[in-house]
């Protein structure tokens, strides 16, 4: 079902003041569509899964304890690694979801403007005025 000219409109600007109140949050869920886990991650991550089983494995037969936990520990942090998305950084975005330059440590941030539900409020009762 197609949306209308007005729907789309209005979808719009709260994409808008989605980036400009938390850009943060707006980078992460377009990283989060535009990437998967990295293939590098996943493979490391399952060679020391692989390496860690045959520890086990090696442990069992030679009947050394401490070796067979050392593979454990190493297959479960290889499987971790794999399946965990790697820790970047996320810069601020701007509403056309470009990044911004980052302040410096000897600038202030800027004073917040109105909060989201504030904007979203006088924008729907700008609606409302201009309807009737």
């Amino acid at each position: 079902m197609a949306l209308s000219e007005h729907e789309e409109a209005l979808l719009q600007q709260m994409e808008e003041a989605l980036y400009a109140e938390d850009p943060r949050f707006a980078s992460r869920i377009e990283k989060t569509k535009s990437r998967g886990l990295g293939r590098g991650r996943v493979v490391a991550g399952v060679i020391a899964g692989v390496a860690g089983l045959a520890l086990v494995v090696f442990s069992a037969m030679s009947s050394a304890i401490w070796l067979g936990a050392v593979g454990f520990a190493i297959m479960v942090a290889g499987i971790v690694y794999a399946i965990t998305p790697s820790k970047t950084k996320l810069a601020a975005v701007g509403s056309d979801g470009t990044p911004k330059p980052r302040a410096g440590k000897g600038k202030a941030a800027p004073a917040k403007q109105a909060s989201f539900m504030e904007r979203l409020e006088e924008r729907w009762e700008k609606r409302r005025r201009d309807q009737w």
